[in-house]
């Protein structure tokens, strides 16, 4: 139980918490509009600029972030390009991220252990340049849907009428690729890039059963990750788990609560 009182797990808590609203806020939007394997895709990618980090000696999720960032726009200009087939975009940058990141590993022998904490997570290695980046990618996110949550609303539920209605579609549909690739970009020292995409889009399903509006859709989808991430923590932290691992398959088993309740109220009606 000391562990829970350990500076680094105060640590840990506070990006969890933070990536626990972000994370699932932006998921909700991804698989709202059908993009819910872009997390994947810009996850794969982010490991390449990590690695890439290392190899040049810079902060690590900062060649992660720019990576990701470009591999954002990168998959919208391939969307306009295959506009009835746009998944083959996620498809094309995936395999360019996996291809860029095994070359990058293969240029240098002596990567450090380190860089497995960005494939599994490792919420415990969180410092305070970790946590300032997180916070300002948190803040950006809340701003942004704050004040943008119409235009948004309308983007995500028909995006030929926000065109006809004058809304810049172009504009929407980068901003929330690269708000995507920065809340990835962050995330994944906390669950890793193999797990990301399970905090983007196992929250958003399960609110999908419940939510009534989506309104109220914005605040369920907060509290299955929060729900999912601090709990994971403190199980992981208490029982020595890997905390990514932990969240994951926590997020799984609301779900799945979910899903019984959900078929539990259609017999009873």
């Amino acid at each position: 139980m000391d562990i829970l009182t350990a500076d680094f797990f105060e640590r840990a808590l506070i990006g969890g918490v933070l990536i626990g609203i972000t994370a699932p806020l932006i998921g909700l939007f991804l698989v709202l509009r059908r993009l819910s394997m872009i997390g994947d895709t810009l996850s794969h990618v982010s490991i390449a600029g990590v690695a890439l980090g290392f190899l040049v000696g810079i902060y690590p999720l900062a060649g992660g972030m720019l990576f990701a960032l470009a591999a954002s726009f990168a998959i919208e200009k391939l969307r306009k390009a295959y506009q009835a087939y746009a998944e083959l975009s996620l498809a094309i940058i995936m395999s360019g991220g996996i291809a860029i990141a095994s070359i990058l590993f293969t240029l240098d022998q002596s990567f450090p252990v380190d860089i497995d904490s960005y494939l599994f997570g490792s919420i415990y290695t969180l410092n305070s340049t970790d946590l300032y980046l997180i916070g300002g990618v948190t803040l950006l996110i809340l701003l942004v849907i704050g004040l943008q949550a119409k235009e948004l609303f309308q983007m995500t539920f028909d995006e030929e009428a926000a065109s006809v209605s004058g809304l810049p579609v172009r504009f929407y549909n980068v901003m929330i690729s690269v708000l995507t690739a920065l809340v990835i970009s962050v995330a994944i020292k906390i669950v890793g890039a193999l797990l990301v995409s399970a905090l983007l889009t196992i929250p958003a399903a399960g609110t999908l059963l419940i939510a009534r509006s989506f309104r109220q859709s914005l605040m369920i989808v907060i509290v299955i990750g929060e729900i999912a991430v601090i709990a994971g923590l403190l199980i992981a932290g208490i029982w020595n788990l890997a905390p990514g691992g932990t969240i994951v398959l926590l997020l799984i088993l609301i779900l799945m609560l979910l899903l019984a309740f959900r078929g539990g109220l259609k017999r009873v009606r």
